[in-house]
Formats: structure tokens, C-alpha cells, sequence
């Protein structure tokens, strides 16, 4: 499983969210968490410090292990940890972008941000071969999500945003977005 997440100005943005939401996908593969909140802080303030500071895009991944291959789970195994950061770049001029929409042929653990997207990436190409951005997914008529972001609609005065299950990504940004709305008196809807 993997998380990204952004430093500013060398502080890391959301920590705990990301944290919490990455302590449920390691959960329902089954991993044991390699190090609690606390330890996990330590090491990416660390990697961003020193890697300059500054305003940083934070990759966190977590494997199983090193085991021998096979289908089941091997067993005494330590969990590998990878991790990295790159200066965060901005991209200019994404004020507006284009979607198209595809149907959504992923799997149906959307919820476990894993690094399993083949799914996700041929749809990002194929929204891209099509002069668009963005891929909004369907699945049986109804939008679930973007092939890599979470997706809103302001209609009839109200935003709209599909509801979490495990056919959509709990992102982060989103929970806090819809905070902010919420502290703005903006009516939202989950469906």
C-alpha cells in the first residue's frame, strides 16, 4: 500500500489523515503497521529535511515483505518500507481541465489505496488520447470517481460528491474539502 502527501514549506500537510487512512489499507491486506504515528512523522519530517525543506510531493510505500512467491501470505516476514520526496511542482493553468467519462472497470476494493493501478492508469491514457485531462469513471450509471482524483459538481446551488464506499478512494483532500464547505454554510450532497 502507498500514500502521497505534500510538504509546505517543509511541514507536512494532512499527516495525520494521511497516516490514518494508510493504517486502514495496510489493515485490510493484511500488514502489520511497521511504525505507529508518531515514528512514521519522525522519519518523513526527516526525508523532507533532508531533502532541502521547502514545498515537497512525500511517496510512503509499504510491501509485505521479503518471502519466497507465493499466492498465500508468508508468515515471520518484516514489512519493506520505501520512501522518497520531490520538489512538489505546480501546474499552471489548471484552472479549468477536460474530462471524459469511461466506465469504471476497476476492481471493487477501491477503498485500499494499493499500487494496484493498471485499471486506473490505462483510464488516465485513454481520457489523455482523447484530448482530456481527467477520466470520470461510471459504474452502472452512477459517477464514482476520477481515475486519479475524487470528484465534485456544483449544481442547483449545492456541490454534489458520490459517498464513500469501497468503490471510491477516501481521499484526504476531499474529507477536508468538504469541512471547509461545511464551515462555509455550503450545502453539500453525497450522493
Amino acid at each position: 500500500v502507498y500514500e502521497v502527501l505534500v510538504a509546505l514549506k517543509g511541514r507536512l500537510f494532512a499527516l495525520a489523515e494521511h497516516l490514518e487512512r494508510f493504517d486502514r489499507s495496510l489493515a485490510a491486506v493484511h500488514i502489520a503497521a511497521p511504525l505507529d504515528a508518531a515514528a512514521w512523522r519522525a522519519v518523513l519530517e526527516r526525508l523532507v529535511a533532508e531533502n532541502g525543506g521547502g514545498d515537497h510531493s512525500v511517496y510512503l510505500q509499504v510491501t509485505r515483505g521479503v518471502a519466497e512467491r507465493d499466492h498465500a501470505f508468508p508468515v515471520n516476514v518484516v514489512p519493506t518500507v520505501f520512501a522518497m520526496c520531490r520538489p512538489l511542482t505546480r501546474r499552471e493553468g489548471l484552472d479549468r481541465v477536460d474530462a471524459v467519462t469511461l466506465t469504471d472497470n476497476r476492481w471493487l476494493r477501491c477503498d485500499i489505496k494499493s499500487t494496484a493501478l493498471l485499471a486506473n492508469l490505462l483510464l488516465r491514457n485513454q481520457a489523455l488520447a482523447a484530448g482530456a485531462y481527467e477520466a470520470v469513471l461510471l459504474r452502472d450509471g452512477e459517477v464514482t470517481e476520477g481515475s486519479s482524483s475524487n470528484v465534485f459538481v456544483v449544481k442547483d446551488g449545492r456541490v454534489w460528491t458520490p459517498p464513500l464506499s469501497h468503490l471510491i478512494l477516501p481521499g484526504v483532500t476531499r474529507a477536508l474539502l468538504l469541512d471547509v464547505l461545511e464551515g462555509c454554510g455550503i450545502e453539500v450532497a453525497e450522493a
